[in-house]
């Protein structure tokens, strides 16, 4: 079967380099689509299916790790690689989740020796599908844990901030209900969804809707208290009870007071391994 590939960079000179590379390096391989920027991305890979994307982490409006979080989700999640200009310390975090990456400005020899181990992980893959059809999660899930470790990992590593006094985090949301601001302490929030143009703040005390993201919410909560587990849901990690696996591998939480299961995104599964 004849790999295909996509590559997302916003700069479009070193999209076409590492376009013409690729072609030289792996004339087998076939590039569905060339774009740049992650809105673009995603479509693309969501129309093209590709085996392998080439992701720049720096993207407009959204991010190569955005993207990354996305095709996880597919049924079938692409091989990943990322195209970066990081430092050395954050080149550990590729190094230890074993997910592979291209340092811009692109080297030839560092694109080749990425290329031959997309090949023999392509071959690899091959050859366990052939061995066994019916195996659902195999080496599929061991990419999507180690890739959500590097995400959650490069997201530390951008908020880090050495140097910087310890962060105040909110203490207490106020969310307007019929005619009055309730004052919802943050240690009462069990989890947080996300609703349209809302968040819906589930605490022990009910339920109340804010109008602003989940992602701007987020940021202001202590990430050790508070567990994205899929794109729209942020769980309080005190308030769940257990992780209980589901069909085809899947992760849904079970909370202490509540009778609802939230369901874990594969990004986020490697969070309850061993729990």
């Amino acid at each position: 079967m004849t790999p295909t590939l996509l590559i997302a960079d916003d700069e479009a000179l070193l999209a076409r380099v590492l376009e013409s590379e690729l072609k030289s390096l792996w004339p087998e391989a076939r590039i569905v689509s060339v774009v740049h920027d992650g809105m673009a991305a995603l479509a693309a890979a969501r129309e093209h299916q590709p085996r392998v994307c080439f992701l720049d982490i720096r993207m407009p409006g959204m991010s190569g790790m955005d993207v990354a979080r996305e095709l996880i989700e597919f049924d079938t999640p692409p091989l990943v690689v990322f195209v970066t200009a990081y430092d050395q310390f954050a080149l550990e975090a590729f190094e230890r989740a074993a997910v592979d990456y291209v340092l811009k400005p692109v080297q030839r020899e560092r694109l080749e020796a990425t290329v031959n181990r997309l090949k023999e992980r392509l071959q690899t893959d091959a050859d366990d599908a052939d061995a066994a059809d019916d195996d659902e999660s195999g080496s599929d899930t061991l990419d999507t844990d180690r890739l959500g470790q590097l995400l959650a990992r490069l997201e530390s590593l951008e908020h880090a901030t050495p140097g910087a006094p310890p962060r105040q985090y909110l203490r207490f949301i106020k969310a307007l209900v019929g005619q009055e601001v309730r004052i919802i302490p943050v240690d009462e929030v069990i989890y947080l969804e996300a609703t349209d143009k809302y968040v819906n703040v589930v605490s022990s005390n009910g339920e109340a809707l804010i109008r602003t993201s989940l992602r701007e919410l987020t940021q202001q909560l202590d990430p050790e208290r508070f567990w994205q587990v899929h794109r729209g849901t942020v769980v309080n990690i005190a308030c769940v009870a257990s992780a209980v696996n589901q069909s085809l591998g899947r992760l849904s939480l079970r909370l202490r007071d509540r009778p609802e299961l939230l369901p874990v995104a594969r990004q986020y599964a490697h969070l309850f391994k061993q729990m």
